[in-house]
């Protein structure tokens, strides 16, 4: 049996955001009735508590493709996963300023809410709505050496089907991008598009990060849909990696992370 080296990852996180956090206020959410922006401001409460109460009982482990990051805070980067993992990521990648692609839509306020509550900072825009201005604005940060993430299969699916902004994104930027999944030993899953899954407390997780794709500046038409080919396998190997391998993070063979 082919030994498999995953690093334990405890749960700290250092980095602290390099620059204030800000919160949109219901007040400047005219598109919205007061019932809408007190559901936001609700849910954006209630999904921060969520996630810091259950994301800090869970036993995370890291496994790093070969060719991936030194580590998972290397920065820049532009980090793609699934929709469906967006809860135990963002208990993951806290704190260290990254850029989140979030749609112009209610359920995009707020998620950008519970996200910039834990350091991240929204980049209003998706492939539907405002995808110009948030591929501006992701340059602009990559280009200050700072990390942005995005679901390649948000913000509406189908899921597990990349799209290619982030070949784009790279391709502009010459940031290399790296796929990541986040597998959870139980959990409950919602009856939604994406199969949303919430940890349940105390469950192992585990995060898999692959290979860096490393894009060429201005890439021809073939190279974007090879290498949009390539995103899409990449993740769906670190999905089919962390699903297979969360429950053996335990196991000896598996070596210590260096804090």
């Amino acid at each position: 049996m082919k030994r498999i080296q995953v690093a334990r990852y405890n749960g700290s996180v250092s980095a602290t955001p390099s620059e204030p956090i800000r919160i949109t206020q219901a007040s400047e959410l005219p598109q919205y009735s007061a019932r809408d922006r007190f559901l936001i401001w609700l849910i954006g409460w209630i999904g921060y508590i969520a996630v810091w109460l259950i994301g800090r009982t869970l036993r995370w482990s890291v496994h790093i493709e070969e060719g991936g990051p030194p580590e998972m805070r290397t920065r820049p980067l532009i980090l793609c996963f699934w929709h469906r993992a967006i809860f135990p990521a963002t208990w993951a990648f806290r704190y260290q300023a990254i850029g989140v692609f979030s749609s112009v839509s209610f359920d995009g306020e707020y998620t950008a809410r519970i996200i910039s509550r834990f350091g991240y900072v929204p980049i209003r825009g998706s492939s539907t709505r405002g995808g110009v201005r948030a591929f501006l604005a992701s340059r602009k940060r990559l280009s200050r050496g700072l990390t942005v993430a995005t679901t390649t299969d948000g913000p509406r699916g189908p899921v597990y089907v990349a799209k290619p902004g982030p070949v784009l994104l790279a391709s502009k930027s010459r940031v290399p991008i790296v796929a990541f999944h986040i597998a959870v030993e139980k959990t409950w899953i919602l009856n939604s598009w994406d199969k949303l899954m919430i940890p349940k407390p105390f469950s192992r997780a585990l995060l898999c990060m692959s290979r860096m794709i490393v894009v060429p500046e201005n890439a021809t038409e073939a190279q974007v849909n090879q290498l949009h080919s390539e995103l899409q396998a990449a993740q769906d190997r670190v999905r089919n990696f962390a699903e297979a391998n969360v429950a053996k993070s335990k196991a000896e063979e598996f070596r210590k992370m260096k804090s």
